[in-house]
């Protein structure tokens, strides 16, 4: 292995490769897993991060935006926070190690990594994913999820990612069997102020005839890097629930990539993006309907203060077999600062004749009438506005029917509303 810094390298990259060079011999692995970490990075050094002239990349220059890589530290004490939903079972991620508990059907990664069956699944996604080759040449634990076959879990499993200042890489390799039906939830939270550097990797499959509910709680502290990839497969007959919140991090970017394998499938994206301070968040989402007969439904809600800013990018791509797919997209952003920014750009990709798609995307302010409204029957104005941005990202949530589910997310939504409101 052959790692030189040079002048084309920036700050961040030089740091990436001082990181890989010093840490390269503690990564667990076998001989495939070293290979596959090697070709990995050779790419990472070789491309460098990703710049505007990379059309996924356009709205978020990491070369440019990630000016500095924090230092790998040592694991802090922490906490374990309490479950979303009261009794839950919980996994553990603390600063990149894992601790499974008592969870049935969950595992450690770091023995799939050890053994070298993880060789595989560290592959990049595509020939733009900086987030993959990030993830696999520096992971080093994870959580392996095993939902059995006809298994119908009564609460859901809460994988709890938890770090402290430095760099945390995680991985997430989750199978719903056949006929299953549960919920995972995935949160990521910060302990401390310092800046972090994390990356995580979600592969996740949902098996024919599964219905599946995935929740993504990104809670990052105000100077972390969060760069996040959920990679997905559905069979046949398959239901998936896909929710994702955004709620935190300095520099955000996030990635949906959805691959729809078997007929008769039936998906349901939502997304809330809760944007403040000088945030900047991107969600970047490539689905693509492969087979005849599947229905998709995307919404994303956004809530823009002070100078954040957001991206949305949702590309739908329909394959030439791919006849009879129904699949509509959009995007709603209220933008409660004037120095505040969000692009949206939508796409379709169709190569079928015989479907149903269509996408779009508003950005506006809260609307006079409803607020004159409200203030018409005694609402003071401040809380008539935080009233207004509540219910409108609250209607998002409130279509996971669970009460429970439902209050904890709205409990977690509106404490960062009154906060950055």
């Amino acid at each position: 292995m052959n790692i030189q810094a040079t002048n084309r390298l920036t700050p961040a990259e030089t740091a990436l490769v001082d990181a890989y060079t010093a840490k390269f011999s503690e990564l667990p692995g076998d001989g495939a897993v070293v290979a596959a970490r090697d070709v990995l990075f050779d790419d990472l050094k070789t491309g460098g991060l990703p710049t505007r002239r990379i059309e996924a990349w356009h709205y978020t220059d990491l070369k440019s935006l990630l000016r500095t890589v924090p230092e790998d530290r040592p694991a802090p004490v922490i906490e374990k926070a309490a479950s979303i939903i009261a009794g839950s079972p919980v996994a553990y991620m603390l600063h990149g190690t894992a601790d499974i508990g008592k969870v049935d059907g969950v595992s450690r990664f770091a023995d799939s990594l050890l053994d070298g069956s993880a060789a595989a699944g560290l592959a990049e996604a595509s020939k733009d994913d900086t987030i993959g080759r990030i993830n696999g040449s520096f992971v080093r634990d994870g959580l392996v999820v095993e939902i059995p076959a006809d298994a119908e879990l009564d609460k859901p499993i809460e994988l709890q990612v938890i770090h402290g200042a430095g760099q945390v890489h995680s991985r997430f390799p989750v199978r719903f069997g056949k006929g299953s039906k549960a919920t995972v939830i995935e949160r990521h939270l910060s302990v401390t102020p310092d800046a972090a550097l994390v990356s995580s990797v979600s592969d996740i499959v949902v098996e024919d005839g599964a219905e599946a509910t995935w929740i993504l709680l990104q809670q990052q502290g105000a100077a972390d890097i969060h760069l996040g990839q959920l990679r997905i497969k559905l069979g046949a007959e398959a239901k998936l629930r896909l929710f994702v919140i955004n709620a935190g991090g300095k520099l955000v970017r996030q990635e949906l990539r959805i691959d729809v394998e078997g007929e008769g499938t039936d998906l349901i994206v939502r997304g809330v993006n809760l944007l403040g301070g000088e945030t900047h968040t991107d969600v970047t989402m490539v689905l693509g309907h492969n087979v005849p007969n599947t229905t998709s439904t995307e919404v994303f809600r956004n809530v823009v203060f002070d100078r954040a800013k957001g991206i949305f990018q949702g590309m739908i791509r329909v394959a030439p077999d791919a006849q009879k797919t129904d699949a509509k997209m959009a995007c709603n952003t209220l933008l409660m600062s004037d120095d505040g920014e969000f692009s949206a750009k939508p796409e379709l990709e169709i190569f079928a004749d015989d479907v149903q798609c269509g996408h779009g995307a508003t950005v506006a302010d809260i609307s006079d009438n409803h607020l004159y409204y409200l203030m018409a029957r005694g609402v003071p104005r401040a809380k008539a506005r935080a009233m207004l941005v509540n219910a409108f990202v609250a209607e998002i949530v409130e279509e996971l029917e669970e009460e429970n589910l439902v209050e904890a997310l709205e409990t977690i939504i509106s404490g960062w509303l009154e906060h950055h409101a």
